[in-house]
């Protein structure tokens, strides 16, 4: 078998999709509005969605496992989703007031008492705006100028954050010691030269760094689970939230990805650290644009606009269709359906329970893959080894896993090629089976006839 026979199968199987990429090119750069949206040899062309299923423009139907990079923690058009919606057109009659309206203090209400380490709260559209927001706040808090981050998380495509997240071996440098590695042509050498990079997990080199360069980092910004699905060792958590408060450093958790889906209150809540500032989006939205900075009132208040008349004493944030009421009220009903007793907990037992059964159909077909992550998020890794960090990951046979995933394919199953899995509300036992069906007879397939 090989990956080439694999994309002429995918192609063959859909023409509408391929010409539609073909006309697209022309209008659209790439052919796509963001560049982890694109595989080889065309993205598949979605036009409809319900509950946990997409249909392509072939209508080929699959079951999503992407929900939007995780954002659809209920699943596609659910009922509570579109009330809520319905309630915003009807009773406040627009999309956007650019003011302040009641929803926004429903919900910083609500997420205050979900998240302890919230104090207050600021609306922004995206992640990235949350996550570039919550380190112009620790520069300005701490007034030193570097940034500190971990190999191989990712915090949004802005200069400082895009340093290291997907480096080749051979450019970064010592594991105990890394070498910051832009990410994207057009970086400017200031970030580099102005980020840290830490080895996740590794605790004696990450108190060596932080302690040797302290007087210049303002933050450490780290997904409290890399990619969503690497879990940090809890002791590692709990001496990085002592060091920095030592060494007076802000510590910023991006919980973009695991927020709302390791536990309703995040992975902060799971490790039971309380970070500085917090980083959420994705879930929060309920399927809208959506960022929130969430964090100590210390810090938070240095974007006051109460502070001082003198721009100099502010920090700056503002945004035309921050808290917009359609993505809070959308948000709302997201938290409240899974703060319903049970409710989580179910999706979490549908996970595990897909989770067993790759893991067994892995055992059966005696193929070296694994599933790895906590709570309602996962990832295959086709590796049989401990991953505890990214470089870790060097050992995935990828061509494996990407074989898999052409194979999912065509037998029903979508999260786009090499990304990792979640699961919504809307993933009962009927898309339970339905998956691991696909999964068998893609492992079959992989086993009688082996990659060459």
């Amino acid at each position: 078998m090989k990956i080439s026979s694999l994309q002429h199968t995918f192609q063959e199987n859909r023409p509408n999709s391929a010409s539609f990429f073909e006309q697209a090119k022309h209008s659209m750069t790439g052919g796509v509005n963001g560049n982890l949206r694109y595989f080889a040899p065309f993205p598949i062309i979605f036009e409809k969605a319900k509950n946990a299923t997409l249909i392509d423009v072939d209508g080929h139907p699959y079951v999503d496992y992407l929900l939007s990079y995780g954002a659809l923690m209920l699943g596609h058009a659910h009922p509570d989703i579109l009330k809520a919606v319905e309630r915003v057109w009807s009773e406040q009659g627009t999309s956007s007031f650019g003011a302040t309206h009641p929803l926004e203090l429903e919900m910083a209400e609500e997420l205050i008492t979900l998240f302890p380490s919230f104090d207050q709260i600021r609306f922004t559209n995206s992640g990235l705006e949350a996550t570039l927001f919550s380190l112009r706040l620790a520069m300005a808090a701490t007034g030193r100028t570097h940034v500190a981050k971990f190999e191989g998380h990712y915090h949004g495509a802005h200069d400082h954050v895009l340093q290291s997240v997907n480096p080749e071996a051979h450019a970064a440098g010592a594991s105990e010691e890394p070498m910051a590695v832009p990410d994207s042509l057009g970086s400017p050498d200031y970030y580099r030269q102005h980020s840290v990079i830490l080895p996740f997990n590794d605790w004696n080199a990450c108190e060596r760094i932080l302690t040797d360069r302290a007087q210049e980092i303002a933050a450490v910004i780290m997904e409290p689970m890399l990619s969503g699905y690497i879990a940090a060792d809890p002791q590692f958590m709990k001496n990085l939230r002592e060091l920095t408060t030592q060494l007076g450093i802000i510590l910023i958790f991006d919980e973009v990805k695991t927020g709302f889906r390791i536990e309703v209150g995040g992975a902060q809540t799971y490790y039971g650290v309380e970070p500085d500032l917090t980083a959420l989006g994705k879930v929060v939205g309920g399927g809208f644009p959506i960022g929130i900075v969430g964090g100590k009132q210390s810090v938070m208040e240095l974007a006051s606009p109460l502070r001082s008349n003198k721009k100099t004493e502010v920090v700056f944030h503002s945004g035309t269709f921050n808290g917009n009421p359609l993505s809070i009220a959308a948000g709302l009903a997201t938290i409240r359906y899974l703060k319903q007793p049970g409710r989580f907990d179910q999706i979490v037992q549908h996970t595990h329970e897909l989770r067993s059964g790759i893991d067994a159909l892995a055992k059966q077909y005696e193929l070296p893959l694994q599933t790895i992550g906590i709570g309602t998020i996962f990832n295959v890794l086709t590796t049989e080894k401990t991953v505890q960090h990214y470089r870790d990951l060097g050992a995935n046979h990828n061509q494996l896993r990407l074989a898999l995933d052409y194979l999912l394919m065509e037998n029903g199953v979508y999260s786009k090629p090499l990304n990792r899995f979640s699961l919504s509300a809307a993933h009962g036992p009927d898309e339970i089976k339905a998956t691991l069906d696909a999964f068998e007879k893609s492992m079959a397939a992989l086993k009688k006839d082996p990659l060459v």
